[in-house]
């Protein structure tokens, strides 16, 4: 099992995109932030099977994320 980080974003019409950094074109989104990350599990698990099935290499997970507070 590999932990991908995910980048939620909110577009201008309030629904929302995901995507993932270390899968390049790996993407999804939802009407509610809630939708798009579980689109995006979806799409992850999608993503990975079918680079799997044409014998490509799945990368490894190397993006973080921190969330730093400034007053």
């Amino acid at each position: 099992m590999k932990d991908y980080v995910v980048i939620l974003e909110p577009a201008a019409d309030g629904t929302w995109g995901a995507y993932v950094p270390d899968l390049p074109g790996c993407t999804s989104g939802g009407k509610t932030r809630d939708e798009a990350t579980k689109n995006v599990r979806q799409a992850i698990e999608e993503h990975v099977e079918l680079l799997r099935q044409t014998g490509q290499r799945v990368p490894d997970p190397v993006s973080a994320a921190e969330i730093i507070h400034v007053a």
